[in-house]
């Protein structure tokens, strides 16, 4: 990179820091507590919620996972963007309204408000192995990567070094800060990755034809690659196996999505520390706007991508294009598309602009997830089995540190994914083993009161012996519709296990819900509306 890139980049990493560690600054005569570091004093505007959302989610995952898929896929992939924005929604009227009510500080303790701490243990152990042994290591991997192929050669001599740097920048201030610096900082952070997609979607459009021109280029790779403008694939397809159809809508993305974004605690921990439950869910309204214009600034530079790699008729030209999608071994390096794009075409002050913009989203998700392993760690485990009356100085001081053993483990796996294809594809199959069935208990938690703690328990562990007989190949199923038959099925389960074993009509510790629970704001009401329409509007032009 140049001097300039290299001046721009490095403005970005103390600006963050900076931001982060004067926002989360002990106020005079005010220690931090553990609602200041855990849930940001619950002083968050919906702006900065909204915000914070975005940023947490849209990380190298996304970036260049969801690009690397747009590569291989296309548009489709997008699904998993645009069917979130309606999640989002009804995250916010049909969830929130409860979590907040219950002042909870993480998802665990839902549970054991809901059905005893046993199971809350259990589950609060396996979000902290998943976040740090899949989240954390693959935003890691992806960042690196990426930060390898724009500042190096590819060949993964920069790979550690990109790694451990990621890390310290988050670890500077989000350690230190709590949700808090991570929150604030997002602002900034969704700002510069919206910026920086945008200017890598402009210049490599640019980039396309041979006579330049931005709409030249957009008009050109759908001409050319309309295949991948299609929302909804058929069987014929060889990415059928990934997103299957219609199915996609009416099957396994709900799962994920309902898991992802309503119960995933480095995402929804930014809603319960808004000032109020209307608050939060006007956020919620923001980051659904928000979700519908990723794909156009992810997803379409990885068909720009692919469209050059693949060279049809009255494509520019571009040298060593073959070479950076083409692995030692002879396979496509899909997840290569977004690096490539803005290390080929990005002049230099722009260059250090994107990959700062590409930093933001690597480094926001980094340290919502350190913040939420805290949390968990912190609230679920250390406060009940090791030190019930911990002072709030204390429980502040242990998050820090299971932060910091969590990046430190992170760090040291992350290098093993490097033989993985589409990484984004990879993270989905892989956690859709359990969230079906945490997502199962949820449901019949929330909204049947039937439903007792040992069904519960029953269903969430045959919930994975059912996902790996779905997987089996001999089934031949897609891994979304299995994820969709393992919910059904761990429903089934669990109301199965709870009317045999609930002497009484309810189970005594059942949530009572009212009309009045899920009554929403004319605002909320009226955005929800609007993001319905355009959603709607979406999938009629590219099905």
């Amino acid at each position: 990179m140049e001097l300039i890139d290299i001046i721009v980049f490095t403005l970005y990493v103390l600006m963050i820091v900076s931001i982060g560690l004067w926002v989360s600054r002990d106020k005079e005569g005010h220690q931090k507590n553990a609602e200041d570091y855990f849930l940001a004093g619950k002083s968050l505007p919906w702006w900065a919620i909204g915000a914070s959302l975005i940023a947490a989610n849209i990380s190298a995952e996304q970036i260049i996972g969801m690009s690397g898929s747009g590569f291989a896929v296309g548009l489709a992939i997008a699904s998993y963007e645009w069917m979130a924005a309606i999640t989002l929604l009804i995250v916010g009227k049909y969830l929130l309204p409860i979590f907040i009510e219950k002042k909870l500080y993480t998802i665990p303790e839902f549970i054991e408000h809901r059905f005893n701490t046993t199971l809350k243990t259990i589950l609060a152990i396996f979000w902290i192995a998943l976040f740090v042994f899949v989240n954390l290591t693959t935003v890691m991997f992806l960042g690196a990567k990426a930060l390898d192929t724009i500042w190096g050669s590819g060949d993964g001599s920069l790979l550690f070094i990109a790694m451990l740097g990621l890390a310290l920048i988050a670890a500077a201030y989000s350690l230190y800060g709590g949700l808090s610096a991570v929150a604030w900082t997002d602002v900034v952070q969704v700002a510069l990755l919206v910026l920086g997609g945008l200017v890598t979607t402009i210049i490599a459009l640019n980039h396309v034809t041979p006579d330049g021109g931005i709409f030249n280029g957009l008009t050109h790779i759908y001409d050319v690659a309309g295949d991948k403008f299609h929302m909804i694939l058929d069987r014929s397809n060889p990415e059928f196996q990934n997103l299957p159809g219609i199915a996609v809508l009416i099957g396994g993305m709900w799962v994920a999505n309902l898991y992802y974004w309503g119960f995933n605690q480095y995402i929804i921990q930014r809603t319960l520390a808004a000032k109020s439950l209307e608050e939060s869910q006007k956020g919620i309204v923001f980051a659904a706007f928000l979700k519908l214009i990723i794909p156009f600034i992810v997803v379409i530079p990885g068909i720009i991508a692919y469209v050059l790699f693949s060279q049809p008729a009255g494509t520019a030209e571009i040298a060593g294009v073959v070479d950076a999608f083409t692995k030692p071994n002879g396979t496509l390096d899909n997840d290569n598309a977004y690096p490539w794009l803005i290390s080929v075409f990005v002049t230099p002050g722009f260059k250090g602009l994107v990959v700062a913009a590409l930093a933001a989203a690597i480094v926001s998700s980094l340290a919502s997830m350190l913040n939420s392993i805290a949390t968990i760690f912190t609230m679920d485990i250390y406060k009940p089995y090791f030190n019930k009356n911990a002072t709030d100085k204390r429980t502040v001081n242990v998050g820090r540190i299971s932060a910091a053993v969590a990046l430190v483990i992170a760090v040291m796996i992350a290098p093993q994914l490097n033989n993985v294809g589409q990484v984004f594809q990879y993270i989905q199959e892989y956690t859709g083993l359990v969230s079906p069935g945490i997502l199962a208990v949820f449901i019949m938690g929330l909204f049947w009161k039937k439903t007792t703690t040992k069904g519960a328990i029953i269903g969430v562990l045959s919930s994975i012996a059912v996902a790996l007989l779905l997987k089996i190949p001999a089934v031949g199923l897609p891994f979304m519709d299995q994820m969709f038959y393992t919910l059904i099925i761990t429903i089934v389960i669990i109301a199965g296990v709870s009317l045999t074993t609930n002497p009484n009509d309810d189970d005594e510790k059942a949530i009572h819900l009212t009309a009045d629970t899920f009554k929403t704001s004319a605002g909320f009401n009226l955005g929800a509306y609007a993001v319905l329409i355009i959603t709607a509007v979406l999938y009629a032009v590219f099905w």
